[in-house]
């Protein structure tokens, strides 16, 4: 199993725009010490799109040192290139990290069974376990049920990061192949461990990773009442990931939080005014300012 709680870690940028790797680095590790035994780096939340080879490799390669010994770095490599991404795939794999992420082609929307060689030339790039990523919102194309049965069928592909609410594709998921379940959204994720899901791929976990800890190992040990509990508490989490597309809230989060993680690159932008004062109040719903201002 790659983790529980494994954080779709940001991305720092200097005030210039560079990778900060030293914020990184420092991140990582502030995420691994509170509640992540994962991390996924250079995924949707890391702004993938806008980052070159040579810094996904850094941030991969930072990663790794920082963290590679306490918890599983899986290094986002997928786009909507597929010669591109197997090439990439090989270079993380040399770096050490644990697993692959792979996204569904985005852009040009490619057919079902053109997804499927998608993944084939790419899962073909390495030894390390590949994660199907499943998100139809951003790129437009579901993966099929059947698709999802066919990459099964890839000896290496061994989960499907699922940020679709669909319950009847999760269950299939679950019950008719062998890949693990994770929750890509992470109000879903208490409805997935009911399904029978390993856990989630997390954003909110930036700032709230001992909560959605606790919440799995409550439901784990049979104390649904008691993770059903934990989820409820975390709805202004949950809110704040709906004041504006990813990851926009939740790196403003981090600032206000004192984590400094910097701004981001075109075409993401800062929140406007509007939009900072309801994140301020998704914070101080959960008490995190109040815990930032004590530090």
């Amino acid at each position: 199993m790659l983790g529980s709680v494994i954080t779709a870690a940001v991305t720092p940028f200097r005030a210039d725009g560079a990778v900060d790797l030293e914020r990184f680095r420092e991140l990582a590790t502030f995420l691994v010490e509170n509640g992540s035994d994962g991390l996924v780096v250079c995924g949707t939340t890391g702004e993938s799109p806008t980052l070159t080879d040579d810094e996904k490799l850094d941030l991969f390669r930072t990663a790794v040192d920082a963290v590679g010994d306490r918890a599983t770095v899986i290094a986002g490599t997928g786009t909507y290139d597929t010669a591109h991404s197997a090439a990439l795939t090989r270079e993380a794999t040399e770096l050490g990290v644990d697993a692959i992420l792979v996204v569904t082609p985005y852009y040009n929307k490619p057919p079902q069974r053109a997804i499927v060689r998608h993944f084939e030339e790419i899962a073909g790039a390495t030894h390390l376990p590949v994660v199907a990523y499943n998100i139809p919102s951003r790129v437009v194309v579901n993966i099929e049920s059947a698709t999802i049965a066919r990459l099964a069928e890839i000896e290496n592909v061994v989960a499907v990061k699922q940020a679709l609410g669909d319950p009847e594709q999760a269950r299939f998921i679950v019950e008719d192949t062998r890949l693990d379940l994770y929750s890509g959204d992470d109000p879903n994720t208490l409805a997935f461990l009911e399904l029978g899901g390993r856990g989630v791929v997390s954003v909110t976990a930036h700032l709230w990773g001992p909560q959605i800890a606790e919440m799995i190992r409550r439901y784990r040990e049979g104390d649904v009442d008691g993770a059903r509990a934990l989820h409820e508490e975390q709805q202004p989490s949950h809110d704040l990931l709906r004041i504006q597309v990813n990851p926009i809230p939740i790196k403003a989060a981090l600032n206000l939080t004192g984590h400094e993680v910097g701004g981001h690159r075109l075409p993401m932008v800062e929140p406007d005014e509007e939009e900072l004062t309801e994140i301020r109040s998704c914070l101080e719903r959960a008490g995190l300012l109040a815990a930032a201002s004590a530090r």
